[in-house]
């Protein structure tokens, strides 16, 4: 009775997941993938890994994304991918920054696809996303909190990517960290 009664209930499980996804719910990027198969190799490929620039880019994607739950802004603003890029920032980035770093910038360029834009491609591949996120958070002169300290990566991203005068806060970062980051 016990294995028909669990194979009744994977499958209960497996229809409200589908049922969900058709109804728009979350649907986050699994986040042992997300480390592993993208965030880690492109720092590591940029020269710019360490664990606490890891977790980071983790925090920062779950809080701005919910994991890649949202590759547009809701609302209907201008920020895209799994870090909520702003255009305006990704091109500041570019004109402030990269383009006075020329093997940095083009090692960043070597993500991209001929098409789209660059400021599409934020939202569609994210490798290339996070490589900018990374870049964004180059540009602070702060060191990096350390990499297991949650509450202080958070306060970090708040300060340095959200901003003052942005919607979030630390204790949603922390939140959205344990809840889709975990252990991962």
């Amino acid at each position: 009775m016990t294995v028909i009664t669990n194979v009744v209930l994977v499958r209960r499980q497996a229809d409200q997941l589908s049922f969900d996804a058709h109804k728009g719910n979350i649907m986050p990027i699994n986040a042992s993938q997300l480390r592993l198969s993208i965030i880690r190799p492109v720092l590591q490929n940029l020269g710019l890994w360490s664990q606490a620039a890891e977790n980071l880019l983790m925090g920062t994607a779950a809080q701005e994304s919910g994991l890649g739950t949202y590759v547009e802004q809701l609302g209907g603003g201008p920020a895209r991918g799994i870090f909520q890029m702003e255009p305006a920032t990704l091109n500041d980035c570019y004109v402030n920054f990269l383009d006075y770093r020329a093997d940095l910038k083009a090692k960043i360029d070597a993500y991209l696809a001929p098409q789209p834009d660059k400021a599409t491609q934020l939202a569609t591949n994210n490798a290339y996303a996070a490589a900018m996120c990374r870049v964004r958070y180059m540009r602070v002169s702060a060191p990096l909190p350390d990499a297991n300290d949650i509450a202080g990566l958070a306060a970090y991203w708040k300060q340095y990517y959200n901003t003052a005068g942005g919607k979030g806060e630390t204790d949603e970062f922390v939140a959205n960290y344990n809840r889709y980051v975990g252990n991962s």
